[in-house]
């Protein structure tokens, strides 16, 4: 069974910092690009941060650029998304999702149910 789980979310000052963690099973972790989307309230789902399977290049939106840090760990199955600097524009409810090997807007096979960021001024 495919599982991705987020966890680490949570309620904290802006300013602030946490960090998302993403579990992987089910699949061949190596070979997937992992994904971080966002969805506020009666907004557009946004995605946030990406990084690839095989060099591990990453990519992030203009929003987020030097304020959250992407890595992976392929022995854990696990990606991480350091988020510091925190502002109240990035409460929502964070993803992270698996499509084979590259990072793209599109695309994405797998999807974990969310985890909620609230970011209080």
């Amino acid at each position: 069974e495919v599982q991705l789980v987020e966890s680490g979310g949570g309620l904290v000052q802006a300013g602030g910092s946490l960090r998302l963690s993403c579990a992987a099973s089910g699949f061949t972790f190596d070979d997937y690009a992992i994904g971080w989307f966002r969805q506020a309230p009666g907004k557009e789902r946004e995605g946030v941060s990406c990084i690839s399977s095989s060099d591990g290049s990453t990519y992030y939106a203009d929003s987020v650029e030097g304020r959250f840090t992407i890595s992976r760990d392929n022995a854990k199955n696990t990606v991480y998304l350091e988020m510091n600097s925190l502002k109240p524009e990035d409460t929502a409810v964070y993803y992270c999702a698996a499509r084979r090997y590259v990072c793209s807007t599109y695309g994405y096979d797998y999807w974990g149910q969310g985890t909620q960021v609230t970011v209080s001024s």
